[in-house]
């Protein structure tokens, strides 16, 4: 059957960004990143091509749709996203990283085992409610624990009328019940640490092994990296599923929103404080200390809260600066040039 751009995830939202001499021109989803190179595919093409050069918070990710130039060598145009996860690249890198694009459903996948992290998992959901992503808890290797249900406690109290499904990722009716969330044209990101299972659920989705596998180090649940990259794949229900890395350290930026969504118990909380500026600790009249002592509040909560607010207020102020310089740099620039033109014998 003839593939069309809905197929591979084509909308309205991404037809109206089409200028009047576009119209005609052949939209293609990126399948894979490469150093300086995209993996593209769409109807009637598939082929690696040359990646765009522009700014650095303009590249294409996994997940976009771009415009070609006219030999279909390099990618002219990136086009404006539906939704997109960024993390700030780990260790002194202050530069962003995009982690994916135009995706629809986000599966937090963990385990029932030492992995699972309520901190980690509130800040995937932060990312995921930025992003404007239905997130989907999925708690793997529920065929091992004693009390997989207490997983699934721990995870639904994390935010109202947040999905969560506990299976074992081997099991494929188990992971059909995750079928609601893969219709055609869908795209789906995987994300959770090394070794809880995400290849594993691809490859169980896929019915045969399209990411490769490995244990978990039976002293301390640790998984091993196995996905070295983010990739696109196409499933027989016509949806596309995006593996990830397992990621040591997922430092947040830009996502002041999604954090105040995830903790809104306490940003309610904190609205009824006496003090506008209030810090929660000993000011009077703090509505959130009072509801610390009443039980109503968890203070580990709120010290989770107040950790990412601080992480995404850094990283942010950082990434703002780092662009200030790029831009103070170009108007230096190009008032040297100018004065070079200026003063150019002819």
């Amino acid at each position: 059957m003839t593939s069309t751009l809905k197929d591979f995830g084509w909308s309205a939202h991404f037809q109206a960004q089409l200028l009047e001499d576009e119209l005609n021109a052949a939209p293609l989803r990126v399948m894979a990143v490469h150093r300086d190179a995209l993996e593209v595919a769409g109807p009637g093409f598939d082929g690696r091509v040359l990646a765009f050069a522009g700014e650095e918070d303009e590249a294409a990710t996994v997940g976009d749709w771009v415009l070609l130039d006219d030999g279909r060598r390099r990618v002219r145009r990136v086009l404006d996203r539906i939704s997109l996860f960024k993390r700030r690249s780990a260790g002194t890198d202050r530069r962003v990283q995009l982690i994916a694009a135009n995706v629809n459903t986000l599966l937090l996948v963990t385990s029932a085992n030492q992995d699972f992290n309520v901190a980690r998992l509130e800040r995937y959901l932060a990312l995921a409610s930025e992003a404007e992503v239905t997130p989907v808890v999925v708690i793997t290797k529920a065929d091992l624990s004693d009390d997989a249900e207490a997983y699934v406690a721990q995870a639904r109290r994390l935010m109202p009328g947040l999905v969560v499904e506990a299976f074992d990722a081997r099991d494929a009716g188990a992971v059909a019940r995750l079928s609601p969330w893969f219709g055609r044209g869908q795209t789906l990101a995987l994300m959770g640490s090394s070794g809880v299972g995400k290849s594993t659920i691809v490859n169980t989705l896929a019915g045969h092994e399209l990411q490769h596998t490995r244990g978990i180090r039976e002293d301390d649940a640790r998984g091993r990296h196995t996905t070295t990259g983010r990739s696109l794949h196409r499933l027989a229900t016509g949806a596309w599923i995006m593996d990830t890395p397992g990621m040591r350290e997922l430092q947040i930026v830009d996502a002041a929103g999604g954090i105040n969504d995830i903790f809104a118990d306490v940003v309610e909380f904190a609205a009824a404080c006496r003090f506008g500026d209030c810090a929660h600790e000993r000011e009077p009249g703090c509505a959130v200390q009072a509801a610390i002592a009443s039980g109503a509040l968890e203070e580990a909560r709120l010290k989770r809260y107040q950790k990412l607010q601080r992480e995404d207020r850094r990283n942010s102020e950082s990434l703002a600066e780092a662009h200030a310089r790029n831009r103070r740099f170009g108007r230096m620039a190009k008032r040297i040039f100018e004065h070079k033109l200026k003063n150019r014998e002819w």
